[in-house]
């Protein structure tokens, strides 16, 4: 989904053919974006039809299938309350893909922005964006193991699962080396983003992959997996969120009850009687 997000982005933002995409993917392929998908998409967009100039991929119907892996992987992580937002956001996104009759005709019928230029540096923005999404990509796939290893007592080397996905996978990548390596030096390490190599690196990336999203927004181009994934480490190193309002209009209007940051116990306001609070538990 970050990969089709990325050819959307840069193919209608840029006016970039699916050849000079071709040549961006083959050249991101020989850094450390390198991976087998990275490699495939300069492959798929490189091909032509036989004995024509056009593209293969624009002649191919923009409408994904799926086997339902996606699918099945974000109700596992539902059921062990792990925030998997980026493959839940691809499932989603399928799913919108396959509404191709009521898309073709909200098409004619409801507003966009204007059209923007797109920002120098676009390209370059979007290779770090990517990166920094494939780090929160990973490091909430690793999450939901470790979930599921708990639950169910898989005792799983983490480490050693990324040294397996090296070869023969479809997500084997570069710095699946850096996952193997951060687990060596903390096992318990409750998020990658945590590790001092990927830290560094979502640091880094911070200005541009803000820069992408604004200018996805700005042209009109969804791109839910890097919108999510920036959300996610926003929410993340956030010590303190809105939840404490969803709190309070859960106990509000269904008398769920709360906890407060001043002392211990459960407490419920009796909002639609004398407003007092009462301790609950």
């Amino acid at each position: 989904q970050l990969i089709a997000e990325t050819y959307d982005l840069l193919r209608h933002a840029l006016d970039l053919s699916p050849d000079e995409l071709a040549s961006v993917f083959r050249q991101w392929n020989e850094g450390r974006l390198q991976s087998y998908l990275i490699e495939i998409t300069s492959h798929v967009l490189a091909k032509h039809d036989d004995g024509a100039s056009a593209s293969l991929v624009d002649a191919i119907e923009d409408e994904a299938e799926q086997k339902g892996t996606g699918r099945w992987t974000s109700q596992s992580a539902l059921e062990l309350g792990v925030p998997l937002t980026g493959i839940t956001e691809a499932v989603f996104a399928r799913m919108l893909s396959s509404q191709k009759a009521q898309r073709v005709k909200a098409a004619a019928i409801l507003a966009g922005p204007a059209a923007a230029k797109a920002h120098e540096g676009l390209v370059d923005d979007i290779q770090e964006a990517l990166y920094a999404s494939k780090i929160v990509a990973y490091a909430q796939g690793f999450e939901h193991l470790s979930a599921g290893s708990k639950e169910h007592r898989w005792d799983l080397d983490l480490g050693a699962l990324a040294t397996i996905w090296r070869g023969g996978c479809i997500i084997r990548a570069k710095f699946l080396d850096r996952i193997k390596e951060a687990y060596e030096e903390a096992p318990d390490l409750p998020s990658l983003m945590l590790a001092p190599f990927f830290q560094d690196a979502l640091a880094a990336a911070q200005p541009a992959w803000r820069r992408v999203v604004k200018a996805a927004v700005d042209q009109g181009i969804p791109i839910p997996a890097f919108a999510s994934s920036l959300a996610y480490y926003d929410g993340y190193r956030r010590a303190r969120g809105p939840a404490n309002l969803i709190q309070g209009l859960r106990d509000y209007f269904g008398a769920h009850t709360y906890h407060r940051v001043d002392r211990e116990g459960a407490y419920h306001t009796r909002w639609a009687q004398d407003g007092e609070e009462v301790r609950t538990d």
